[in-house]
């Protein structure tokens, strides 16, 4: 996978070239005043890059209510 970067107004102005880009599998970062807004990726992608975000996040037996009491506990120092 090619990754280019695009601006706002190339993006606006080109948007069937870079559709097209997308379509065969590249990637296209959109900046705007030279700062990334935005990714456009293939929808087959979508999922794989969520879930390689979250890898190394959630390991072992995982309990929400656990994880959120602890959560709520470190914020506000406060148990029920």
């Amino acid at each position: 996978m090619a990754m280019e970067v695009a601006t706002s107004t190339e993006m606006k102005n080109n948007f069937g070239k870079y559709l097209n880009m997308v379509m065969n599998g590249n990637e296209i970062i959109v900046t705007k005043n030279g700062k990334p807004v935005g990714r456009f990726v293939p929808t087959d992608q979508v999922i794989e890059y969520l879930t390689d975000s979250l890898t190394g996040i959630i390991k072992g037996d995982y309990d929400l209510m656990d994880a959120k009491t602890g959560a709520l506990y470190e914020k506000y120092k406060i148990t029920d």
